[in-house]
């Protein structure tokens, strides 16, 4: 699995993006607010984790989610 992070412009939050091996959209979701369902995309327990790399990860690169 793969994450991504996108600057948002004016009004417009940044977001998250999870893509699957094949960079296939899986998840898109406000970097703000939490991701329902993780158990989902099996990342259920892993939501400190998860905020971690988001916090840390820079903006429109793509990085392997490895949590």
């Amino acid at each position: 699995m793969y994450i991504i992070k996108v600057k948002g412009k004016a009004k417009i939050p940044d977001y998250i993006q999870l893509r699957d091996e094949d960079f296939v959209l899986i998840a898109y979701f406000r970097a703000d607010r939490p991701l329902k369902n993780m158990e989902k995309y099996g990342l259920e327990g892993k939501e400190e984790a998860l905020q971690a790399v988001i916090e840390r990860l820079s903006f429109g690169k793509i990085e392997k989610l490895d949590i």
